[in-house]
């Protein structure tokens, strides 16, 4: 039986939408569906939270295991915040080692999503889009610079939140999170990798 820890803030969580409907979950139910033994992941997430205070929740849960898959969402909300890339940096790169320990210590099991864009969302109408939008590519780059430098895998998901992310189809009724509709998008990524990680492991 595989097993995953999904780390991140909302878009982890899936803010707004049933937890069936998450890109975790999602990515459970496809995985399934390609006949592996996958248990429900185990996820630790809350709307709102930055590099600090997802850390600070991974040290309250104590979490002694190991998992077959680690995914890492974070950092939307040092944007939001307007705290600096340095900042974002260190914080997680410690994240991401203690994702790398999660995994059994082997980076390639390791998924890190892309931040995604939600300047593009009616949510930011009276906001400076491309000030967002040059702010998210900031933290992506030093996010795939960390993830790619630790031999971890980088899912980029931020282009599909700008092509979608006008689009009420793919967004909750605050107009802000994507619905189920755009995490299927992630979970099918991250599925297709993961399924060749599990493979890896059974050989």
């Amino acid at each position: 039986m595989y097993s995953y820890l999904a780390l991140g803030d909302s878009y982890t969580i899936g803010e707004q939408v049933p937890p069936e409907d998450s890109f975790p979950f999602q990515t459970v139910h496809l995985l399934r569906g390609m006949k592996m033994e996958v248990a429900d992941p185990v996820v630790i997430a809350v709307t709102g939270w930055t590099t600090d205070e997802l850390a600070a929740s991974i040290r309250e849960h104590n979490i002694n295991e190991t998992f077959s898959i680690v995914s890492l969402l974070i950092g939307v909300n040092n944007q939001y915040r307007r705290r600096s890339i340095e900042n974002y940096r260190e914080e997680f790169q410690q994240l991401l080692n203690q994702s790398i320990s999660f995994a059994g210590g082997v980076p390639q099991r390791v998924f890190v999503l892309s931040i995604p864009d939600w300047g593009v969302t009616p949510f930011a109408k009276d906001r400076d889009r491309m000030q967002i939008a040059r702010e998210i590519d900031a933290y992506n780059a030093a996010c795939k610079e960390i993830a790619l430098a630790a031999n971890c895998h980088y899912l980029e998901i931020t282009e599909s939140t700008r092509t979608h992310g006008n689009d009420a189809a793919f967004l909750v009724a605050d107009e802000l999170h994507p619905s189920g509709k755009e995490y299927g998008i992630w979970a099918r990524k991250l599925a297709d990798k993961a399924a060749g990680v599990f493979q890896w492991q059974h050989k």
